[in-house]
């Protein structure tokens, strides 16, 4: 039997036995190429299918959300980058090793068979397309550092080292440093296989490998690519240069003294005999001479460690640390004007006030819209009590509580609220069907005003319950919640089968998807695709999927935001508006950069640090359909114009956010935090008052208050101003000290959106701060004694962030109280704590608290001129007496009155009625005791 009855028709294996082209040994076995092409055909289907199946479906998702451009810009951005890195690499690496093998066959003749044969021309260019397909992968990678290059624009400031404006550090010079590193690997690339190839020839065949015993022609080859690497470092010290503004060297992070006089200097020296270097080795390629090569090797080598190691260290020691601020007077300078800028402080009005010792009732009454809107509810009691009296169901969650402003009536009101979201995982029957067919969506919110409390403790709700029953004039046409804050999944709408909205009584109420959310995919291609895409296979053979049908995924809110603007940064706090009766998420988005000169980094977490930010962007996502809109709230922001050149389509002008949604934007509290956080030892410009640290303020609370006090929306008039306003406020304390030195309010309404200030106080005069206020409560006998009381019988006391309010001349500090059962997760509001001056009080309101600390009667004002009534009592018809028997009888209709709104499980009325039950008993008591 010979060779070509195994490898039938195979011109390959066909020839003598002494064919050098055989390489392969005859197999014990018939190869069928049908069979063979089959069995390539099919695993080669099975690995690009389903690649090709998740390419066309994240398409289809960008086509059907609008943003089909923004996909097409993403892929054809990185072709361009991928093709440069896959031809230049793949290129300059083939004629690099075809150079080296021409080179081998002239030198070793005798190995002609093996460096001239096909094969190893086929070596050779596998390895430059290998090698040049994995860096233009690498390179296609950074799409967006590059498309930001071309699309830059100018900050407007330079740098006081260089004079380069900022724009050439944000943009310009990642680039170039991108440029460099790719070079410089390619020329590692080519000296390494060049090396590599001549090395499996040359060393077996040298016994001493020195410079001169290797021959001429490799010797030329290496020596030019050596050459280029030494240019090539050069130009590396060169872009070094510019990073010593962001060296963290000194007392502050920029360039200081030593990094300008002896980093700079090094950094020069080692350029220019980079640079001499490689002229050196052109000059030996012509002459043959490698003395001054091997010196000014020698020399980059040891001034590399001198002039950057040792040099910067002798001058930091014996010059900079002996007149530290002297040296660094300048530099300190830089990095707080840059600092400033960087984080949109450098424009923040400060205004310096005198509060008065204490607020009196007079300007309580004047400052009515302030008081009336003090948070007594914090988040955490809060979302506590919405889940246990409003989640109704376990398949619903409240996964956060926001704050918001409405207008009811003429009146400008602080709310918060949260939608109730649809958790699959509190499903007790979680079948394909009820995942992905029925249980699609979550339904409604839950809003409460944020100082008024119902009976019992409990909040009082303005809309509650399914389907949404609202206390106030608000309409809701589309309470159904497709997209949230819940984790994504996928679901699918227009189906046969009816949606469940929401529970009612023994039915529940059905519904079909009327929006336009969502992907086509009633096709049967479409179906194989997702069947694919979420390794789904009842997608495929499910009947119930019309040519209506639609796919829902990527319905978490920012992880769809994301998949369309990855550039930008989310605030960790999306909150929900209620606009035009649809409800509507609103997404604060950041541009930022690590790259601003002797700006001072922060941590915004995930590992990621910054020293430039925006809020340049705000994101909106309908909750109902998840169409989702981004306007260019800084139109005049650099990063932004940058994005906006390689988006043009994705922004759109704030003229275009419909008036309902602007009325709603605020100041962002991850912005406001990081803002307030710099400006603690930011705000002090002078420079030898940084130097010394004199004055850094603080945000962090003492004792049991320890951490970072939490930044707080309040409605609020500022000083000086006409009518209240929506704004956020943080408190500032010396550093290590309890007082109040300042405070930061961020503006959220009208005109004055964005717009930070700062009030600060006298150093000479105390006020007192949150954690000392806390201590005052503590030596109050009468709330201390109270609270050790139902600590004692087993209730939970929860003591609320306390609340620091200018109000008029003074300041005004509220803390509520929260009673917990052992055995319950309800939370009830029992007092509000009020303080000023000094003094502190408390009472089972804010106006009764207010009422007992300022007490309104000694300054000539009546109590019934208070806005809340003394009891939750119906008002008695005019002229009747009030005598026992008639207040039985009230007694007894409050009662039953009780009765009712809990067996309608309406905790809140129930609650009233109890409270006003509880006030004729009290009545009746005092009227027994008169007769």
């Amino acid at each position: 039997m010979t060779k070509n009855d195994w490898f039938p028709d195979n011109d390959w294996f066909s020839g003598d036995e002494s064919s050098p082209r055989r390489p392969f040994p005859a197999f014990p076995f018939r190869i069928n190429k049908g069979l063979l092409i089959a069995g390539g055909a099919i695993l080669l289907l099975m690995v690009l299918f389903p690649a090709l199946a998740e390419f066309y479906t994240d398409y289809l998702w960008y086509d059907a959300e609008g943003y089909g451009s923004v996909f097409w810009t993403r892929i054809f951005a990185r072709l361009p980058l991928f093709a440069a890195g896959f031809l230049v690499f793949s290129a300059a690496l083939w004629v690099n090793l075809k150079a080296a093998r021409k080179t081998l066959r002239a030198l070793y003749p005798e190995q002609e068979a093996l460096l001239g044969s096909r094969a190893a021309g086929i070596a050779i260019a596998a390895a430059a397309v290998f090698l040049g397909f994995s860096n233009g992968s690498s390179m296609s990678s950074e799409w967006t550092m590059v498309l930001r290059f071309f699309h830059g624009t100018s900050f407007g400031t330079a740098d006081p080292i260089f004079g380069n404006d900022v724009g050439f550090y944000v943009f310009g010079l990642p680039f170039w440093r991108f440029v460099h590193e790719k070079a410089l690997s390619l020329i590692f690339l080519c000296l390494f296989t060049a090396g590599a190839a001549y090395g499996v020839f040359v060393l077996p065949r040298t016994r001493e490998f020195t410079l001169p015993s290797i021959p001429a022609r490799i010797r030329n080859h290496l020596v030019l690519l050596a050459m280029f690497g030494a240019f090539l470092w050069s130009a590396g010290y060169i872009l070094d240069r510019f990073d010593i503004l962001f060296s963290p060297r000194g007392i502050t992070f920029g360039a200081g003294y030593t990094d300008v006089h002896a980093e700079l200097f090094a950094l020069n020296v080692l350029a220019v005999l980079s640079a001499l270097l490689g002229a050196s080795l052109l000059v030996s390629l012509l002459r043959s001479t490698w003395k001054i090569s091997i010196g000014l090797a020698g020399l980059v080598l040891v001034s590399g460690v001198v002039l950057r190691g040792l040099y910067p260290a002798i001058v930091q020691k014996y010059f900079v640390d002996p007149n530290e601020f002297e040296r660094e007077r300048t530099y300190l300078g830089y990095n707080i004007d840059s600092t400033r800028k960087a984080y949109g402080l450098h424009d923040v009005e400060m205004k310096t006030v005198t509060p008065e010792d204490s607020i009196s009732w007079q300007e309580i009454e004047e400052n009515r819209e302030t008081i009336n809107n003090i948070r007594l509810w914090d988040h955490a009691p809060l979302l506590r009590s919405y889940k246990q009296l409003q989640e109704i169901r376990t398949y619903y969650d409240f996964s956060n509580v926001d704050i918001d402003r409405y207008t009811f009536d003429g009146e400008y009101r602080q709310v918060m609220l949260s939608p109730r979201e649809l958790d699959i995982s509190g499903l007790q029957n979680p079948t394909w069907i009820n995942m992905r067919l029925e249980f699609t969506h979550g339904y409604g919110i839950v809003m409460n005003p944020v100082n008024e409390v119902a009976g019992s403790g409990l909040p009082r709700l303005w809309v509650r319950d399914l389907p949404p029953r609202m206390e106030i004039p608000l309409k809701i046409d589309r309470p159904e919640i497709y997209y949230g804050e819940k984790p994504s999944s996928y679901i699918f709408v227009g189906t046969t089968v009816k949606e469940f909205d929401y529970p009612m009584g023994s039915a529940n109420a059905r519904t079909s998807y009327e929006g336009k959310g969502g992907v086509p995919m009633g096709s049967l291609f479409r179906r194989v695709l997702y069947a694919l895409k979420f390794a789904d296979f009842k997608i495929l053979f499910s009947d119930v999927f019309t040519g209506d049908s639609r796919v829902k995924y990527h319905q978490n809110i920012r992880e769809r935001l994301s998949r369309v603007a990855p550039f930008l940064f989310f605030d960790q706090d999306p909150y929900l508006v209620v606009n035009g009766g649809r409800l509507v998420w609103i997404q604060d988005a950041y541009t930022v950069s690590d790259r601003y000169p002797y700006s001072q980094p922060v941590s915004i977490g995930r590992g990621k640090s910054v020293n430039y930010i925006r809020n340049s962007v705000k994101a909106t996502v309908d909750a109902y359909d998840g169409t989702m809109r981004f306007y260019a709230a800084q139109p005049d922001d650099p990063v932004l114009k940058a994005w906006s050149g390689v988006f043009s389509t994705l922004f759109r002008p704030m003229s275009e956010m419909p008036e309902g949604m602007r009325a709603h934007l605020r100041y962002p509290q991850d912005l406001f935090n990081i803002q307030s956080e710099v400006y603690r030892i930011y705000h002090m410009t002078d420079a030898n008052t940084f130097y010394n640290k004199e004055d850094v303020w603080d945000r962090s609370g003492s004792g049991d208050r320890k951490g970072t006090l939490e930044a707080y929306y309040v409605n609020m008039r500022l000083t000086d101003e006409e009518k209240s306003e929506f704004v956020l406020i943080t408190p500032f304390m010396p550093v290590n000290r309890d007082n109040m030195i300042a405070w930061m309010a961020g503006r959220s309404d009208g005109e004055n959106y964005g717009e930070l200030l700062v009030y600060q106080f006298p150093k000479q005069k105390l006020i007192y701060g949150p954690s000392q206020v806390e201590a005052l409560t503590n030596q109050n006998s009468e709330i201390s004694a109270q609270l050790s009381l139902w600590s004692q019988r087993g209730s939970a006391v929860i003591r609320g962030n306390m609340t620091v309010v200018p109000v008029g001349d003074g300041i005004l500090y509220v803390q509520p109280l929260y009673l917990r059962a052992e055995n319950s997760e309800l939370p009830e509001l029992r007092r509000v704590i009020t303080s000023t001056g000094g003094n502190v009080a408390w009472g089972e309101t804010l106006e009764e608290s207010l009422m007992r600390l300022l007490d309104p009667s000694a300054q000539g004002i009546s109590a019934s001129e208070s806005l809340y009534p003394q009891r939750p009592r119906e008002t008695r018809p005019a002229g009747e007496a009030s005598t026992l028997s008639s207040l039985a009888r009230e007694a007894s209709q409050a009662w039953e009155e009780a009765r009712k709104a809990l067996r309608n499980e309406d905790f809140e009325e129930y609650g009233r009625r109890i409270k006003n039950l509880e006030a004729i008993l009290n009545e009746m008591n005092t009227l027994a005791g008169e007769q």
